[in-house]
């Protein structure tokens, strides 16, 4: 299914032909029809001869409701640019043209009304005119019919032409992630609320859970109807109603998007290629501000151009646009920048979410930019993976605007090439992610130092702890074990239990340090059972005796030999074993030591799990 959209002039007689064509009356507000002149979106369907069903949007032509055309033509596959015979092309024509080319809709059609107003040769002298008008724009070479609402000539060579028009017209492709703009939403009696849109992407199904993106609300599909008739599921490219259960109707303005949950995020900065309409009123300059337009959608917004110092009529420039009011949006989408009264320009979204708000003039910015939006998928891909990764697949195909099967196959080739670091298995894991190459080697880059840096600081650990590597790097629990496991394979780290070390770290003392030690445990086996705590020696060098085992370290003053230390226990389970219990005074006789020693001591044997403490006695565990 395709939607049609009208453009053109006030009072050209868009709102009289749709009606002549579909027998529906777009105009739907009181004041519409008192003042005969459309104030806000109208809607009706049709059968064309082919069997074909489209839906018409019917947009104001006057240009104080410019932001209303703009709410309904975004979502279209093909536009009648509507102009009366008896005064050919207005302002109004001029301003539609320039957002349909802005928004690059390249399907048209040319209808020049009321031909039964003017004489046959006035006719052909407005299709001069427009033909003229048109070159040099997007809707040149279109075709051209000649109508009149009031007596019905040229209605069937239209329609006719419609059919053959969408003959050659790309249906939306569907990458799984629907989103539909709402215009409209109301309350209807015994159902509730209902929104209305055009299906931009992805289906929608009764019954399923649905976002809105710009609130973060949520509410159940009750019901879908497109032209009046109930379905189950919608296809992207459709006019569709939508009853919402679990919101008001206030809750769901014009330029909400609804959506799948979990995946379009609002942003109040993006990336783009702007160009300025050839009849923008004046230049536009950095940061100035604007009426920036995505779909239904509206806020202010300063436009930062990042390589020039102003924009004329005509001219194009990449810029970066902060807005007033984040707005959902993906790489791709066309928006249009005005003016308090006039349209500037407009372009397509390159990054929907920069990381960093870029500094002008810089290469760089301009060249990373560029592959954005002209590079192959595998480009984009790249790019996408070096400025966010690690990313998962979930997060490409958003950034990238590619269907997730797209960017398995892209990825897998990239990875061929070397381009590009998977960690698991993309697709299939939920978990798994990309880097690009340089972005892995930037990280693991980070990961060698600081374990350089640990090893450096303590020459005598083992290694660092992996948990304290990983909060270094900031990286996820999944993603670090992934990254750890690679490089453990590939033997550029070492695993010691839950420490990380380098391939050449070796835990050697000096002599000085060699001596220290031997005269240390010598102390300490001459008073086995109450060995001095008034030689206390270095942490570090002690670290390195207790991973040895020559050392038991019970608490933070008590160090036993290791020899002494195994009598002791060996002694204490054997006296278990025959007694069945061991209070602290039996224990500090049978060593002829002090509290001071044993109390830690079987502390230190309940945490190991050796024995366990019943009211002031151990026991076996």
């Amino acid at each position: 299914m395709y939607v049609i959209g009208t453009a053109g002039h006030v009072d050209h007689g868009k709102s009289t032909l749709v009606k002549a064509l579909t027998n529906i009356d777009p105009d739907r507000l009181k004041e519409e029809k008192e003042r005969e002149m459309t104030i806000d979106l109208g809607f009706a369907w049709l059968t064309l001869p082919s069997g074909r069903e489209i839906s018409i949007v019917d947009v104001p032509g006057h240009e104080r409701f410019i932001k209303n055309m703009l709410a309904g033509v975004g979502g279209v596959d093909l536009a009648m640019l509507i102009v009366a015979a008896d005064e050919s092309v207005m302002p109004q024509t001029r301003e539609h043209l320039a957002i349909l080319d802005i928004l690059q809709i390249r399907k048209g059609i040319i209808v020049i009304t009321k031909t039964d107003t003017v004489d046959e040769e006035l006719v052909e002298l407005v299709k001069a005119e427009v033909e003229d008008f048109l070159e040099g724009t997007s809707f040149q070479g279109c075709p051209m019919v000649g109508v009149s609402a009031h007596t019905g000539d040229g209605l069937d060579e239209l329609k006719s032409v419609l059919d053959q028009v969408l003959d050659n017209t790309e249906s939306r492709r569907d990458l799984g992630r629907p989103r539909l703009p709402v215009d409209r939403s109301f309350t209807i009696s015994g159902f509730g609320t209902v929104v209305t849109g055009t299906l931009i992407d992805g289906a929608l199904t009764v019954g399923q859970e649905v976002e809105l993106a710009n609130s973060g609300r949520h509410a159940r599909i009750r019901g879908l109807q497109t032209h009046q008739s109930k379905v189950d599921q919608a296809q992207p490219g459709v006019r569709l109603a939508v009853n919402l259960s679990g919101l008001s109707r206030n809750e769901v303005p014009r330029g909400e998007v609804l959506t799948s949950a979990g995946w379009l995020r609002r942003t109040n900065r993006l990336d783009a290629r702007v160009r300025m309409v050839k009849g923008a009123p004046h230049s536009l300059r950095h940061n100035e501000g604007v009426t920036f337009h995505l779909f239904t959608s509206e806020t202010t917004a300063r436009v930062r151009l990042l390589d020039a110092d102003r924009l004329a009529a005509g001219e194009d420039g990449w810029v970066q646009i902060l807005l007033t009011e984040s707005l959902p949006m993906v790489k791709g989408d066309f928006f249009v920048l005005r003016s308090s009264e006039n349209t500037l320009g407009g372009g397509q979204v390159v990054d929907p979410n920069p990381r960093r708000r870029h500094r002008r003039f810089v290469a760089e910015v301009v060249d990373r930019l560029m592959t954005l939006d002209q590079g192959s998928g595998e480009d984009v891909l790249l790019s996408v993976a070096d400025q966010w990764g690690p990313c998962n697949a979930s997060v490409l195909s958003q950034r990238s605007n590619l269907p997730v099967s797209e960017v398995l196959e892209r990825i897998e080739t990239l990875e061929s090439q070397g381009d590009v670091v998977v960690l698991g298995e993309l697709g299939t894991d939920s978990d798994a992610v990309v880097y690009s190459t340089q972005g892995w080697s930037a990280m693991t880059g980070k990961l060698f130092q600081a374990l350089r840096a640990y090893h450096d600081q303590y020459p005598l650990r083992r290694g660092a702890p992996s948990q304290e590597i990983r909060s270094r790097l900031g990286l996820s629990q999944p993603i670090f074990l992934r990254a750890q496991a690679r490089l453990t394979d590939q033997e550029y780290l070492v695993e010691d239990g839950t420490h990380l070390r380098l391939p050449d770290h070796q835990v050697a003392m000096t002599p000085e340090m060699e001596e220290k030690v031997s005269a240390y445990i010598k102390a300490l086996e001459q008073d086995p059972y109450s060995p001095p705590s008034d030689r206390p020696l270095d942490p570090e060098l002690l670290g390195v005796l207790a991973e040895e085992g020559k050392v038991v370290r019970v608490n933070d003053t008590v160090v036993f030999a290791a020899s002494a230390y195994q009598e002791m226990t060996d002694r204490i389970t054997e006296h278990l074993k025959a007694n069945g219990s061991i209070t602290v005074a039996e224990a500090r006789t049978m060593f002829e030591t002090s509290r001071k020693y044993i109390l830690p001591l079987l502390e230190y044997l309940d945490q190991q799990r050796v024995t366990r403490r019943v009211g002031d006695e151990r026991v076996l565990r």
